[in-house]
């Protein structure tokens, strides 16, 4: 945490400097400077106390970007190789991992099997949260082991602490079967970072409601997810002038947005790209390069040669 922003913190009075307030082991244990008396602050004041939180934890997220793209380079490199992309986490963090995964198959086309998310306790924990299951890193090593993690995997581990034990043991299993690993914690110098290959630190301030996590750390860790994942997607070619050409349109509103990318990325007409787009069986980036001249077979050609990218491949034929 660089000065300037420390003092910021300071001065809006979002943590107590330390004569002030006794301090926790970690940041995301410690009391915001807001809390006493919280309960009694009128709603709007306590309600912009709040959302100021969110923006600072959202801003720590800006000293993390070198190691989110190191670590969108290592996701993307598995998943080109035909490895996966594992999540695995506990609580809140869990629900940011899941929020992130279960996106990705329909926003870029990435086949569900390529994703997996591990949350301690198993997927029953979205109708009831336990805090048990996160001490319980026998388990994350067991479904490490069940999903056969090795070489070509990429698999990150959420912890707001940065010590948690299931994701610890996960990133632990991981790195033993050869796996690549990332790490994504809010407190510095987390036991975490010294496990794993690329390090995401997200230094949040204080919660509002002490080690409330699912509130600053969780909206700065997804955020990062969110980085992480659409740079990962840019690199395997899924991305083209900010357009998700490898989205999967299974709605009304997806297929619609589909012939749209397509008439936007070749200045074609409403019927050419349908017509485009109905040969190529609803693919986006096959059927733009249908509409800019290419037949089926000369289409999938060139997005075999250039690695699914479309830049290139329109560049062949001279758009």
């Amino acid at each position: 945490m660089d000065a300037a922003r420390l003092d910021k913190w300071y001065d809006f009075g979002i943590i107590a400097r330390q004569e002030e307030t006794p301090m926790s082991a970690t940041r995301t244990e410690m009391t915001h400077a807001s809390a006493r008396g919280f309960d009694m602050k009128p709603a709007e004041e306590a309600l912009a106390i709040l959302s100021r939180a969110q923006v600072e934890a959202a801003e720590a997220v800006q000293d993390a970007v070198p190691s989110i793209r190191a670590a969108a380079d290592r996701a993307a490199n598995s998943l080109r190789a035909g490895g996966r992309l594992i999540y695995a986490a506990a609580g809140s963090s869990g629900l940011m991992a899941l929020a992130d995964a279960l996106e990705l198959p329909g926003t870029y086309g990435i086949a569900g099997d390529r994703i997996k998310v591990l949350l301690a306790g198993g997927m029953e924990m979205l109708r009831e949260m336990r805090g048990g299951p996160e001490d319980d890193g026998d388990a994350a090593r067991a479904e490490l082991a069940a999903v056969q993690v090795g070489p070509g995997d990429c698999v990150i581990a959420l912890t707001a602490s940065g010590y948690t034990p299931y994701p610890m043991a996960a990133v632990e299993a991981a790195r033993a079967a050869g796996a690549s690993t990332i790490g994504i914690s809010n407190n510095r110098g987390a036991p975490l970072f010294d496990r794993v290959d690329v390090a995401i630190c997200l230094p949040t301030p204080p919660e509002v409601i002490a080690g409330s996590t699912r509130m600053g750390a969780g909206t700065a860790q997804k955020i990062a997810l969110n980085m992480l994942s659409t740079m990962m997607a840019v690199q395997l070619g899924h991305v083209h002038d900010g357009y998700m050409v490898n989205l999967v349109a299974d709605n009304l509103k997806l297929q619609g947005r589909a012939k749209g990318i397509v008439m936007a990325v070749t200045s074609v007409s409403d019927e050419v790209a349908a017509a485009a787009l109905e040969q190529a069986e609803g693919g986006v980036k096959l059927a733009v390069l249908i509409a800019a001249g290419a037949d089926v077979g000369r289409a999938r050609e060139l997005l075999d040669e250039f690695g699914g990218r479309l830049r290139p491949a329109l560049a062949v034929l001279g758009r």
